[in-house]
């Protein structure tokens, strides 16, 4: 019998699974709630706008309020209408342009900025006030046009890249996402004859990469949705406008399409088929930023 019953006890003890409570199985359902509540008013109005692209144009002119089908009959007329622009096309070709410098070089300043920053030396304190100062004060737009314009650079490329390849914030990533990698780490390399170059790229890095990909990703959604600059340093020149400036461009010529004798309605859909076409290829880029985010490559360091 005591046999028994010290065997029913260690059974009883060994299952190590904890029942959620009441409470628990209460907070859970609010915070689903709550993520598929934040879920639908951030699906909603891509939604709505991707419905409308693709509604009839005339229907869609007198219809109020939010689209969950396409208004009137299936129709892709106002995605043709913004492809026959040439114009969209070397859009898209110079944004692609500007991201990948852009994202290429930003990355490398936060490596060499982050690496520098998280290192023990003398001018550490300096570097790191020196960066939390440009992030709360800014020289502004003129200063900056005046560096470019010294440079000989205004009117190509360069600024625009130059100006969107990085940010305070991201270095400071950066420091942070080489303070994470252990210090025995960066001593055995050392010990074995590895310089700061090779300690940054070959050992550090590979350990701290999913930060840097925030980082990057950061970097790619704001230089894809840019046009600021754009509009100051290439104004001239249609041929280097990005994606986002092309849009406005459309989107301002198309505004009074109503006033014509015979008004074409599918004008009315570009207003939202160039949201599409300019948001469809970040979001489709996007699930694959988020794959490396998670994977995170750690290479076999000792941990601390």
């Amino acid at each position: 019998m005591e046999k028994t019953v010290k065997s029913k006890r260690i059974k009883y003890s060994s299952g190590m699974v904890e029942k959620p409570t009441v409470i628990g199985k209460i907070a859970d359902i609010i915070m689903l709630l709550s993520v598929l509540f934040l879920a639908f008013i951030a699906i909603i109005p891509m939604w709505h706008v991707v419905m409308s692209s693709v509604s009839d144009g005339f229907a869609l002119l007198s219809y109020k309020g939010l689209v969950i089908k396409p208004i009137g009959k299936l129709n892709f007329e106002g995605f043709k209408l913004i492809f026959r622009d040439s114009s969209v096309i070397s859009g898209y070709m110079n944004t692609f342009i500007y991201v990948g410098g852009t994202v290429g070089l930003g990355f490398v300043l936060n490596v060499l900025g982050g690496y520098a920053i998280s290192r023990d030396t003398k001018l550490k304190n300096v570097m790191t006030i020196y960066l939390l100062i440009t992030m709360m004060f800014s020289g502004g737009m003129i200063p900056a046009y005046m560096v470019m314009n010294s440079l000989g650079i205004v009117g190509t490329r360069l600024p625009i890249i130059l100006l969107e390849a990085t940010m305070a914030m991201m270095i400071i990533i950066g420091a942070n996402a080489f303070r994470g990698v252990p210090e025995s780490t960066v001593q055995a390399a050392r010990i074995d004859g590895a310089g700061h170059i090779r300690t940054m790229f070959q050992i550090m890095l590979p350990q701290c990469m999913p930060l840097f990909m925030v980082t990057i990703l950061n970097t790619f959604v704001a230089s894809w949705n840019s046009w600021l600059n754009a509009s100051i340093y290439v104004s001239a020149d249609k041929g280097k406008w990005p994606i986002q400036l092309i849009i406005n461009d459309l989107v301002n010529r198309n505004a009074n399409f109503l006033e014509t004798a015979d008004p074409n309605y599918n004008r009315y859909l570009i207003q939202f088929a160039v949201i599409v076409a300019a948001t469809l290829p970040i979001l489709v880029a996007f699930p694959f930023f988020q794959k490396q985010i998670e994977a995170g490559v750690i290479g076999g360091a000792v941990k601390e």
